[in-house]
């Protein structure tokens, strides 16, 4: 049951052109009818809920100024990075919800939500937010406490008495 057709040898799938290059795929962006970006990131226990949309650079973080919300510099130089690595530094308004872990995995989840809506808002920036790491969900969580130990991993104090 050979098919005539098909080809047989390296060279015939040259001549047919389904070696070359691959294949681009035409990205469109992933807006809705307000032109907002919807993503959702996660680090640790954290789950961030981030809308983008064009405007002047303003961020809401729960409904509060990210400068209230995150007091300390290194949370709020977290959240910058996507837009400071893109060149869109105050080119979008972010409104966003955040629950679960602490200050520092809920800015973590922020970072890798703005990544992805950025993504979604302009799809030509997909490569340098990936270059960067900062599409990769960072999976390391918190070991579970473990029955016989006194931590995660530590045991309890020898005595020989």
């Amino acid at each position: 049951m050979s098919d005539t057709n098909q080809p047989r040898t390296l060279q015939d799938l040259r001549a047919l052109g389904q070696l070359g290059q691959p294949e681009q795929v035409e990205r469109k962006p992933k807006v809705d009818e307000l032109g907002r970006a919807y993503a959702t990131g996660k680090r640790k226990n954290a789950i961030a809920r981030v809308w983008i949309k064009p405007g002047s650079g303003k961020v809401t973080v729960n409904g509060r100024d990210i400068l209230v919300y995150f007091a300390r510099p290194v949370l709020r130089m977290v959240l910058n990075q996507p837009f400071q690595i893109a060149g869109r530094v105050n080119a979008y308004d972010v409104v966003c919800t955040v629950a679960g872990g602490g200050l520092s995995g809920q800015a973590g989840a922020l970072r890798h939500g703005i990544s992805k809506a950025l993504t979604f808002q302009e799809p030509d920036l997909r490569g340098v937010l990936k270059a960067q790491g900062f599409l990769t969900r960072d999976s390391r969580v918190v070991e579970r406490k473990k029955y016989g130990r006194a931590k995660a991993r530590r045991s309890f104090q020898f005595s020989k008495r």
